[in-house]
């Protein structure tokens, strides 16, 4: 349908809305009673986000419609929204837009935002929340993020998943910390003071780990973003580096040695006591440990073939074996793996003839997929619905970070401006403060 006649349609729905259809109901179900729209599973629900009222309307249905087009499960439907809708919804008409749901917004006066999902076939609410502002000004950090909690909650009602816009990611830019949103906006700098690199999330998003450099060598520092405060964790010998929490964020693992590096556990907040050894790579370097969701084993780096290739060991080190097969040409190397959330593959970097691709392996059946393929691509960190993937690419010139639907292979780019942007962790969702 032209935009031209979407915009008739909604201009003749906008005044057809104060009146109900004859026979039509508007039953209002209780929060958390039921979730999911019935639709085809092959095809991706379409869905319209009406005119938000109130402060900053207008930058709410904009935030909105975008996390849900990014988070790739739904079909955000293009077109002129009109006034505020009143009064009864005309769910015909809004059929004929395509929409499976409609997406009714309102800011009130009292500092929340109020948001109504409507199930166009059942002619009814599916859903209602309301999200607190918690006194942020609009379009500030804080506000951002109620409208992206807002927005999953929404994808959640609509498709029993919930979304990722309340997401953050932290990477390195010339040897400096930065976190942006996951839409791109929000950009700010990790004031840590000095050059750093690989950084690691702590389940709760409160703090951060990360490798900083200095002239007696790498250490390891846990941050916390709230305090500004950093802890240097125990030194062996002088590379420290590559941290990663465990799921549950008591213990933190990094990579520890001089000639030859392995990997050692420690509390990630102290108590007294030293690292203790998982790996025993007799003089190999090994590095980038991931941790499997359930907390029981880790993948890593190890030079034990004589190039880099991915492992696999139980969380205190027994039962260790190769993850990954050598790949085919005379430059084998695997870096960087990641174990997806969901605990169903490890995305990793590969050589792949002259360009590095970024590849995941199913721990089912140990199959390797290649993700990417045009340009360099690196460092892959999945988002918490274990579907998205935020990496490093040369694809638009130079290096900077992209975000990969890995169902759809849909990307999007995430970073822009001078510099490289390399080394990219993906947060765990920002929960309500």
């Amino acid at each position: 349908m032209p935009l031209r006649s979407y915009r008739r349609l909604l201009l003749l729905c906008t005044t057809l809305c104060l009146f109900p259809l004859a026979g039509q109901g508007q039953d209002t179900i209780p929060q958390g009673v039921r979730v999911g729209l019935t639709y085809d599973p092959s095809t991706r629900p379409g869905v319209f986000v009406t005119a938000v009222s109130g402060e900053a309307g207008d930058s709410v249905r904009a935030i909105l419609a975008r996390d849900l087009d990014f988070g790739d499960r739904l079909n955000v439907i293009s077109a002129d929204a009109g006034p505020p809708p009143t009064g009864r919804f005309n769910y015909e008409l809004y059929f004929k837009l395509g929409a499976s749901a409609i997406v009714q917004a309102s800011v009130s006066r009292t500092g929340s935002l109020h948001v109504a999902v409507h199930d166009v076939t059942a002619k009814r609410v599916l859903n209602v929340g309301d999200f607190a502002f918690n006194g942020a000004a609009p379009l500030s950090a804080g506000w951002r993020m109620a409208v992206h909690r807002a927005s999953d909650e929404v994808e959640r009602w609509i498709t029993s998943v919930r979304g990722i816009a309340a997401t953050r990611v932290v990477y390195v830019r010339d040897q400096r910390l930065w976190i942006v949103d996951s839409d791109g906006a929000n950009l700010t700098p990790v004031g840590i003071g000095g050059t750093a690199l690989s950084p690691a999330w702590h389940p709760t998003a409160r703090y951060i780990a990360y490798t900083a450099m200095a002239d007696d060598g790498l250490s390891v520092v846990v941050r916390d973003l709230q305090t500004g405060q950093g802890r240097r964790m125990p030194r062996l010998g002088g590379s420290n580096f590559t941290p990663t929490f465990s799921p549950d964020g008591g213990t933190l693992v990094y990579s520890a040695g001089d000639d030859g590096t392995d990997l050692y556990a420690v509390s990630a907040f102290g108590g007294g006591e030293q690292p203790r050894r998982v790996t025993f790579g007799r003089g190999t370097p090994t590095s980038s440990p991931t941790f499997s969701p359930d907390g029981r084993k880790i993948a890593y780096i190890s030079g034990r073939p004589g190039h880099p290739e991915v492992y696999i060991t139980d969380a205190d080190g027994t039962n260790a074996e190769l993850l990954t097969e050598a790949p085919s040409g005379d430059r084998p190397y695997r870096s960087d793996p990641d174990w997806s959330p969901d605990g169903r593959a490890v995305a990793f970097t590969s050589q792949e003839g002259p360009n590095l691709q970024v590849m995941v392996i199913s721990m089912r059946d140990r199959r390797i997929k290649q993700l990417t393929g045009d340009a360099r691509n690196e460092n892959p960190s999945w988002a918490p619905d274990a579907r998205h993937v935020v990496f490093t690419s040369t694809r638009s010139g130079a290096k900077q970070l992209w975000v990969l639907d890995t169902e759809s292979g849909r990307t999007r780019q995430l970073t822009r401006g001078a510099g490289v942007a390399r080394q990219a962790a993906w947060s765990p969702r920002m929960e309500q403060p």
